[in-house]
Formats: C-alpha cells, structure tokens, sequence
C-alpha cells in the first residue's frame, strides 16, 4: 500500500515550520476544514501533532483515494474520511471553527479564490480562523526572484495559475468578515497568513 501513497516533497520540507504556526493559532480549535489536501500527507503529520483536533480533508473526487491511503496508514482517530470539496461545487454543511488551505490559492483561477472566500461564512462559527500557507505578492511584486520565476512557470501551466497578490487576498477576506491577525515568513519565500472572523454583535 505504501507504494501507490501519493508522495509531495515540498510537504515532507514545509510541515513542521506550518505545524509551528498551527500549534499558536489553532491551539484552541477543535474542528478543522482542510480545503486542498493533496496528498494528505500535511493531514496526518498534523492531526498526530493536534490530537485535539478533528481534522476533516478534502478534495475534488479524483485525490480521494491517494488521501484515504495515507488516512488508513496512519489510523488516526481524529481524521475522518476526506470529502469532495470542489470549491465551485457543493459545500459541507457542518461549521468549523478552523480553516486551513496550503499551496492552493495559485493553483485556482481567481473565480475560484473568490468562490472559496464567499463560502467561508457559511461553514465557520463566529470566530473562526483561516490559515493560508503559500507564496504571496506585496504591493503588487514578487518577494524574491524564485517567487517570479515560480510565477512564470505557473502561468506557462495554466492562464489561470499565478502567486496572488496578498492586498487582493485580504480584500476578500474581509468582504467575508475575516480580518489578517497575522503574517508569518515561512522557508523558500512563502507565507503563512492567519485570518479571525469578527463575531457579529447583534
């Protein structure tokens, strides 16, 4: 079975700096979304970390099976079974207190990242943290000359793809309700940025 486990490096290389990140902020979390998990190698390293956490994956159909191996060979009690989650699909009904989406946002098409955003009131509480681990722009320019040459070969894959500007970013977070708490320089000149939902007071 570990032969047909679907395999990402750059997981294995960025789980431990995000798990840093994760242990701060989701420490008082209990129920957590993971949107995009790949492989869902990032799911076990971080629900064996966070027993506190139940950590749901999901994914478009097709990534089902590959995370649902690492699921079983890890037989962890807080990981569920994943489920499909496209973001221009259907969306889960339950609410989550936490969010978590890594190596995503550039892969979508910007409709996506504003599909993605425009749910996220109705699958989270009231104070709900999302984090978003990837490469941003600032102000409108890369922050390294890896970042732009990543950005070039994105583009070259898909008219699509390409790093996000983070003011862009944050413009839709807010327009959800969600306002940046903080900002984390992660290794190879990625980001983690970390949003909280404002609870309403009515």
């Amino acid at each position: 079975m570990g032969a047909d486990k679907p395999h990402a490096p750059s997981c294995e290389r960025n789980r431990d700096p995000i798990l840093d990140v994760l242990r701060v902020h989701f420490a008082d979390r209990q129920n957590v979304l993971e949107i995009g998990s790949g492989t869902g190698q990032h799911a076990v390293h971080f629900a064996a970390a966070l027993p506190q956490l139940l950590w749901q994956c999901t994914d478009r159909v097709e990534n089902l099976p590959g995370i649902q191996l690492w699921l079983d060979e890890a037989r962890l009690s807080n990981t569920p079974a994943p489920i499909e989650l496209d973001v221009s699909g259907t969306w889960p009904i339950q609410r989550y207190d936490a969010v978590f989406s890594a190596n995503t946002l550039h892969i979508m098409g910007w409709d996506e990242v504003e599909r993605l955003f425009d749910h996220l009131a109705d699958i989270t509480t009231g104070d709900a943290k999302l984090i978003v681990y990837g490469p941003f722009n600032y102000g409108g320019q890369y922050t390294s000359e890896s970042n732009a040459a990543f950005d070039q070969w994105l583009q070259a894959r898909g008219a699509h793809m390409r790093i996000r500007d983070a003011e862009a970013v944050d413009a839709l977070a807010d327009a959800a309700g969600f306002k940046l708490v903080d900002d984390i320089a992660m290794p190879a000149n990625n980001r983690c940025r970390v949003w909280q939902r404002q609870v309403l007071v009515k």
